[in-house]
C-alpha cells in the first residue's frame, strides 16, 4: 500500500509530480487548466487569449495530422478529412453510429460490427482513441509551453452517463497520448467543484447542473453530502446542443432567403459560422446583421428566441425527468449552475429560473468551468491541498488472466481501500470441469507484461456447455494489503479462494516503472489486444462450426459440409498467419453463409421436435 495524500471521501491516487493537470476533453471544444498557488488558470493562446481548442482533426494526404483551429477550418475545403465529434464515437460499435439519424461529413467502416467504430480515410483506419489521443497530444503540448516542464498525469473529465466501455477508451486515449489519467472525473461533479461547491465539508446541497455543448445537452441533479457528490440522476440529448441553435439559424435565413440553399457541405458549413457569429451577438444586444454573397442576412432578437424556444423546451422536459429519476421535486433545489457556451444566451437563463422559480448562478465562465473543477481536482491528488486527509490506495491495477493471455483488470488502480469487486466469468471448453484462476498486477494488456502474484484452481465444476457455467471471481483487498480472491459456480455452490500479499517485493521506484512503461507501450499493447481477442473470436466461432457440422450432418448437403469446412478451415489459416483483419474477414465469411443454413436447422430441428411430440401422443 502506499499512502498519498488526498480527500478522504473522494480522493485517491499518489502522483511523485506536484503539477496535474485537469483536461475537458469536449465533443465541441477541449480545454486544459491547472492549479498553480492555489489559483485555477486556464490555458490561453497567446495571442487571442482564447482557451477553446477545437476539438477536430485533420488528416491530410500524408498522413500528417492537424487538431485545432487548422482543423476546423477544413470543414469547408477537406470535410471528408475532417473529423469532428470523435467524442461521440468513444466506446461504440458501428452499429450504434449506424443507428443513429445524424449522418457524418466523413467514412466510418464496419469491418467489425461488433468492436469500436473506425474512421476510414486514405485506406487507412483511425480509432476514435486514437483521435482523441491527437487532441490530448495538443493540449498536452499547450500546457507544456505555458509552463516550461513536462506534463504527464492528467484528470480528464466525461459525461455524467459514459458507460464503463466510453470511460475505458477515454483512460486507453489518455495512455496513448502518453499521459497517466490519474482519474476520470463526472463532468458535472467537476462543473460543481469549479463553483466551489463541496468544497465545504459541512455544506449540503442539492445542485442541478444544465450543460449545454456544442454537440450535446445533458442534466445532471447532484446530491452533495459531507464533500462526498452524489449524481442522484442524469438526463438529456446526445444529440442537442448550440450546434444545434447554429442549424435552426441558417434554416431560418434559408426560408427567408431560397436563393441561399446551399450547394455544397462547404457552403452550408459557412453559413453555419455565421449562424454562429449570430448566436454570440444576440446574447449581447438585440438585431444582427451580416452580408453573405450579396444577400443581407437579418435576425432580431424576439425571432432568435421564438426559432429556439421548441429546443429549449426539450432540454426542460429533461430537466423535468431529471428530477422524477431522483425523485425529487424543483423546490427541493439548492442551486442552479451552468456549462456550456449556449448557457450563456438571456432566453435560455430566463427559461430556467422561471421553471425553478430560482434565480441561477451565472458566476463563472460555462465554457471553462469543467476545465477548472478538473483542474482542481488533479491539484487535490497531487496531494497540494493540505486540508485533505492521507488515504490508503493500491498503486497497481490488480486482475485475472483471460483467455489468449489477457490481462482483465477487477481492482484498478488508485481505488480506495479496502474495496471489494467482483465479476462474472464462464467456461470456454464443453465440460470443463476445472478452470486455473492466475491473479496479476500491473497496467499492461497482456499478462505476460505484468507481474504473477499467485494461482489456484477452481474444481469440480459439473460438466456442461461451454458458456453455461456461471462463475463469480471476488476480489477483496483490506487496509493492510491483504488480497483474497475467491472463485465460486453460482449454479453448483463450488468454491476456491486464495490469499495474496498484493504489493509485496514491489518499490515505490519499480511501481513507476511499471507504470511508464505501460504508457510507453500503449499502443502496442492495444494491437496485441485486438489480435488476441480476434484470435479468441476465431478460436471459438471454429469451435462452434465443427459442433454445428457434427450436429447437424444428416441435414446438411455434401457441398454445405465442404463449404463450411473450407470457411472453417480460413479461419484457422488467418489465425496461424495472426492477422487481425484476416481473422474478421474470415469470420465474416463465414457467418454470412451460415446464418440461413442455420435457420433452416433450427426451422427443422423445431418441426421434428412438434411431430414427435404429435405422434406421442
Amino acid at each position: 500500500m502506499v499512502k498519498i495524500p488526498i480527500n478522504i471521501q473522494s480522493g485517491e491516487l499518489n502522483t511523485e509530480n506536484p503539477m496535474v493537470v485537469g483536461i475537458d476533453l469536449g465533443t465541441t471544444h477541449s480545454l486544459v487548466a491547472y492549479v498553480k498557488n492555489g489559483e485555477v488558470k486556464v490555458v490561453r493562446d497567446d495571442n487571442s487569449r482564447n482557451a477553446l481548442v477545437p476539438s477536430i482533426v485533420f488528416i491530410d494526404e500524408n498522413g500528417d495530422t492537424f487538431v485545432g483551429n487548422y482543423a476546423k477550418e477544413k470543414l469547408i475545403s477537406a470535410p471528408e478529412r475532417t473529423i469532428y465529434s470523435a467524442k461521440r464515437l468513444m466506446g461504440k460499435s458501428y452499429h450504434d453510429i449506424n443507428t443513429d439519424s445524424h449522418p457524418l461529413a466523413y467514412q466510418i467502416i464496419d469491418s467489425d460490427k461488433e468492436a469500436m467504430v473506425k474512421v476510414w480515410i486514405d485506406e487507412r483506419a483511425y480509432t476514435p482513441v486514437e483521435l482523441s489521443a491527437s487532441i490530448l497530444k495538443e493540449l498536452k503540448l499547450k500546457v507544456e509551453k505555458q509552463l516550461g516542464a513536462v506534463i504527464s498525469k492528467v484528470v480528464i473529465t466525461v459525461p455524467a452517463y459514459f458507460n464503463d466501455a466510453q470511460r475505458q477508451a477515454t483512460k486507453d486515449a489518455g495512455k496513448l497520448a502518453g499521459l497517466d489519467v490519474l482519474r476520470i472525473v463526472n463532468e458535472p461533479t467537476a462543473a460543481a467543484l469549479a463553483y466551489g461547491i463541496g468544497l465545504d465539508p459541512e455544506k449540503s446541497e442539492r445542485v442541478v447542473v444544465y450543460d449545454l455543448g456544442g454537440g450535446t445537452f445533458d442534466v445532471s441533479i447532484l446530491d452533495i453530502v459531507d464533500g462526498v457528490f452524489d449524481v442522484l440522476s442524469t438526463n438529456g440529448d446526445t444529440y442537442l446542443g448550440g450546434d444545434d441553435i447554429d442549424r435552426l439559424i441558417v434554416n431560418y435565413w434559408l426560408e427567408q432567403h431560397p436563393e441561399l440553399r446551399r450547394e455544397s457541405n462547404g457552403s452550408f458549413q459557412e453559413l453555419r459560422i455565421i449562424a454562429e457569429s449570430a448566436k454570440k451577438s444576440l446574447s449581447q444586444s438585440t438585431e444582427f446583421h451580416t452580408e453573405y454573397q450579396g444577400i443581407t442576412l437579418n435576425l432580431s432578437l424576439s425571432h432568435f428566441n421564438a426559432i429556439i424556444k421548441p429546443l429549449v423546451d426539450t432540454t426542460i422536459d429533461c430537466c423535468k425527468n431529471a428530477l422524477k429519476d431522483a425523485k425529487l421535486d424543483k423546490s427541493e433545489i439548492d442551486r442552479i449552475i451552468f456549462v456550456g457556451g449556449s448557457t450563456r444566451i438571456p432566453y435560455i437563463q430566463e427559461r430556467l429560473s422561471e421553471y425553478f422559480e430560482k434565480s441561477v448562478d451565472t458566476s463563472m465562465n460555462p465554457d471553462e468551468v469543467v476545465a477548472m473543477g478538473a483542474a482542481i481536482q488533479a491539484d487535490i491528488l497531487a496531494g497540494n491541498n493540505k486540508d485533505f486527509l492521507l488515504l490508503d490506495v493500491t498503486p497497481l491495477s490488480l486482475g485475472i488472466e483471460t483467455v489468449g493471455g489477457l490481462m482483465d483488470a477487477v481492482i484498478s488502480r488508485n481505488s480506495k481501500v479496502p474495496c471489494k469487486v467482483g465479476r462474472n466469468y464462464t467456461t470456454s471448453v464443453d465440460g470443463q470441469k476445472n478452470l486455473r484462476i492466475s491473479v496479476f498486477q500491473g497496467e499492461r494488456d497482456m499478462v505476460a507484461d505484468n507481474r504473477k502474484l499467485g494461482e489456484f484452481t477452481l474444481t469440480n465444476i459439473p460438466p456442461m456447455p461451454a458458456g453455461i457455467p456461471k462463475i463469480e471471481i471476488v476480489f477483496q483487498l483490506d487496509v493492510d494489503g491483504i488480497l483474497k480472491v475467491s472463485a465460486t459456480e453460482l449454479r453448483s455452490g463450488v468454491k476456491q479462494e486464495i490469499k495474496i500479499k498484493s504489493t509485496y517485493g514491489i518499490s515505490e521506484e519499480e511501481m513507476a516503472l511499471m507504470l511508464k512503461d505501460s504508457i510507453e507501450n500503449a499502443e502496442v499493447d492495444m494491437k496485441a489486444r485486438a489480435l488476441n481477442e480476434a484470435i479468441n473470436e476465431g478460436k471459438y466461432v471454429v469451435q462452434s462450426s465443427l459442433k454445428f457440422i457434427k450436429q447437424n450432418e444428416s441435414f446438411l448437403s455434401i457441398e454445405q459440409i465442404e463449404k463450411l469446412g473450407n470457411l472453417t478451415d480460413s479461419i484457422e489459416k488467418a489465425i496461424s498467419q495472426q492477422s487481425k483483419d484476416a481473422i474478421q474477414k474470415a469470420i465474416n465469411e463465414l457467418n454470412d453463409y451460415s446464418a440461413p443454413i442455420a435457420q433452416e436447422a433450427l426451422d427443422m430441428n423445431i418441426q421434428n421436435a412438434i411431430l414427435g411430440t404429435h405422434v406421442g401422443k
